[in-house]
C-alpha cells in the first residue's frame, strides 16, 4: 500500500470516530488536551509496518541524562513502505481532520519529520519528563501536535515504555497511557505539556511511529520559544539539578545562535 491508501484508512477510522474522540480531547483540553483511539489500521496492516521496522543497531542511539531511546529518520535507508507510512499521517486530509478534533487552524505537517520519525525503546530505556521543543528546525512555526503510534504487538502496560502526561504538573501523579499495539495517541505540545516514556522493564523493543505537527501561531498565547527541556522525577533531586542545569545552558546557546551551534541531525534530508 502506498501513503495515499494507508491515508484514507487512517482518515476514515478517525472520521467515523470524530465525536467520541473530540469529547474525548475536551476533557483535557484545559490541561493538555489529548486523545487516543485503538485498532488504527486493519491488524495485518500493522503487523506489517512493525516486520518492517529497523533493529536498534540500525537506529541512532541517544543515550544521555535526559533519555535513553533509538530513534531513525533518515527513512530512505530503511524499507520504503515505513516511509509511505509515516507520511500517510502527514497527508493533508489527515492533518485537517485531527485539527478539527482539537479545534485547532492553521496546522500543517512537517516533510523533514524534525525530530519525528521512527522510535524504539528496548529494556532499561526510558524519557525524562520533559517539554517538547516549541519549534520546527527552522524556528518558523510553532509545534501544536505529538503524533504517536505504536505497533509493537502484545506489548503490556507492565512491559513499560508507557507515554506519562504531567497534566497537573511534575508534583502531582501522571496520567499513563498504555503504549498499546496499533493505538495512536495525539497530544498538544506547549510550555506546559510535561510528558515522559516510562521505563522498559522487560526484554523487547517498543515500535512507535512519530510525528509532530506544526501552526502559524502557538496554543497557549503565553508560549514563548524554548529547547527541548528535560526535568527529574521527583524522586530524583540530583538528576534535576543537572538537568535543570543543562536547560540553561542550552537555552543560552540558542538565545545566541537561532539554530544552535550546529544544526540539529533529528531530520529527513532526501
Amino acid at each position: 500500500m502506498n501513503r495515499t491508501e494507508i491515508a484514507q484508512i487512517i482518515f476514515d477510522n478517525l472520521n467515523s470516530n470524530k465525536e467520541v474522540l473530540k469529547a474525548q480531547f475536551l476533557k483535557s483540553k484545559e490541561t493538555i488536551g489529548y486523545f487516543f483511539i485503538d485498532n488504527l489500521l486493519p491488524e495485518d496492516l500493522a503487523l506489517d509496518i512493525h516486520k518492517k521496522f529497523p533493529t536498534t543497531k540500525e537506529a541512532v542511539k541517544k543515550k544521555n541524562l535526559r533519555e535513553f531511546k533509538f530513534t531513525a529518520y533518515q527513512m530512505d535507508s530503511y524499507h520504503p513502505f515505513l516511509e509511505e507510512v509515516i507520511y500517510a499521517f502527514q497527508d493533508k486530509r489527515v492533518i485537517q481532520l485531527v485539527s478539527e478534533i482539537c479545534e485547532l487552524e492553521e496546522v500543517y505537517g512537517d516533510e523533514y519529520l524534525y525530530a519525528g520519525g521512527l522510535s524504539l525503546m528496548k529494556k532499561d530505556s526510558y524519557l525524562n519528563p520533559h517539554l517538547d521543543n516549541s519549534h520546527d528546525k527552522d524556528r518558523n512555526r510553532w509545534r501544536v501536535l505529538n503524533l504517536l503510534y505504536y505497533v509493537t504487538p502484545n506489548w503490556k502496560l507492565e512491559n513499560g515504555g508507557n507515554l506519562e502526561i504531567w497534566q497537573k504538573g511534575l508534583q502531582q501523579k501522571q496520567t499513563t497511557l498504555e503504549s498499546r499495539f496499533n493505538r495512536l495517541v495525539v497530544m498538544t505540545t506547549h510550555q506546559n505539556s510535561w510528558h515522559s516514556v516510562s521505563k522498559v522493564v522487560k526484554e523487547g523493543v517498543r515500535c512507535c511511529v512519530s510525528n509532530y505537527y506544526f501552526s502559524s501561531t502557538p496554543i497557549l498565547t503565553s508560549d514563548t520559544f524554548h529547547v527541548t527541556t528535560f526535568r527529574g522525577r521527583s524522586t530524583e533531586k540530583v538528576k534535576d539539578f543537572f538537568l535543570r542545569l543543562d536547560n540553561v545552558l542550552r537555552s543560552n546557546i540558542r538565545s545566541v545562535f537561532k539554530k544552535g551551534v550546529r544544526e540539529n541531525p533529528h531530520q529527513y534530508k532526501k
